[in-house]
């Protein structure tokens, strides 16, 4: 009989937390005693908005670059994101002294596009309604010799990603719950290998916007679903289906996924400024956003949330969050 390793393990987590130290940063665990009450529980924040770069990408992005042989950093690497998986290659690739090309949707946001730019990168635009963004960056890393590195279909990716969950669990000790955002899956996959890899019994739960349910009807389905492209203002979750590699992972580890709506992710991002002092960008805020409006069930005790990011500029914020909106 013969059994599939996973993706990635515990022991994968550890080396990128290794490989990661003193280079990225150990973001704060914020706590707070208006939102243990209103939540009910006892909650502990994972502040990624303050990780380098602003989300928690440059985790995974830096530990899959830097595993690279001198002959393929010497080429160059290639990536394709909405913004903050661009920002963390092009700063892993610039930390590494090499270059880097992202493909990038034409309506990403500015302040993401400005910010890739800002570390050396060369963005190539794509539709991201009609163009295949995947085939786009195959075809340029094939032709200029680049060496892919996706945003979450990627064994040392998802590892990096999972070092926020190990560095909560170091500070915040036993957890009942922990909640993620989901987009390709990279994220939650990765922590969840290091929660149910040191804690076999807390629940690990994923938060989707409503308009971006791809992971929420895949484990449903119990296989990989698409969707049409979302239209959400969670622009790092509107993706139509989940990655194979990371959905191999989530099905089997994941205790479900729930939903928000737009609104809400709205109000979530409303509190974190206003109660927190923290600036959240919409994806960031899902999770949040799953705790203030019970959509994440009545609450064990001891609750870790990993807030994702905080790459969103003033005026955006003030359209999503300002009066009127």
């Amino acid at each position: 009989m013969t059994t599939t390793s996973p993706p990635v393990t515990l022991d994968d987590v550890r080396s990128a937390a290794e490989r990661l130290t003193g280079v990225a940063h150990r973001t704060p665990v914020l706590r707070s005693r208006t939102l243990d009450e209103c939540a009910g529980a006892e909650i502990h924040l994972k502040c990624e908005n303050f990780q380098r770069v602003g989300a928690f990408k440059f985790r995974g992005a830096y530990n899959a670059a830097s595993r690279l042989t001198p002959e393929q950093l010497s080429r160059g690497i290639a990536a394709y994101s909405s913004g903050n998986h661009a920002q963390a290659v092009a700063l892993a690739a610039r930390e590494l002294g090499t270059h880097a090309v992202i493909v990038m949707p034409e309506d990403a946001p500015p302040s993401k596009r400005a910010a890739t730019e800002g570390y050396g990168a060369e963005i190539v635009t794509y539709d991201r309604y009609t163009g295949d963004r995947v085939a786009v960056a195959e075809a340029l890393a094939a032709e200029r010799g680049l060496t892919l590195i996706p945003p979450y279909e990627h064994p040392h990716v998802m590892a990096g990603q999972g070092t926020a969950a190990l560095e909560l669990l170091e500070e915040a000790g036993e957890l009942d719950l922990l909640l993620a955002p989901v987009g390709g899956g990279g994220l939650i996959a990765g922590c969840a290998t290091a929660v149910k890899g040191l804690r076999p019994a807390a629940r690990v739960v994923g938060v989707e916007p409503e308009a971006g349910d791809d992971t929420k009807r895949s484990l449903e389905a119990g296989h990989r679903v698409s969707i049409p492209v979302p239209h959400t203002i969670a622009d790092g979750q509107a993706l139509h289906t989940p990655g194979e590699l990371t959905f191999s992972v989530n099905r089997r580890l994941l205790d479900g996924v729930v939903t928000v709506g737009e609104d809400e992710i709205r109000d979530a991002m409303r509190f974190a400024f206003e109660r927190l002092k923290i600036v959240l960008e919409p994806s960031g805020a899902t999770p949040l956003a799953a705790l203030l409006t019970g959509r994440a069930g009545t609450l064990p005790g001891r609750v870790g949330v990993i807030l994702s990011g905080g790459n969103i500029d003033a005026e955006r914020f003030a359209r999503l969050c300002g009066p009127g909106a």
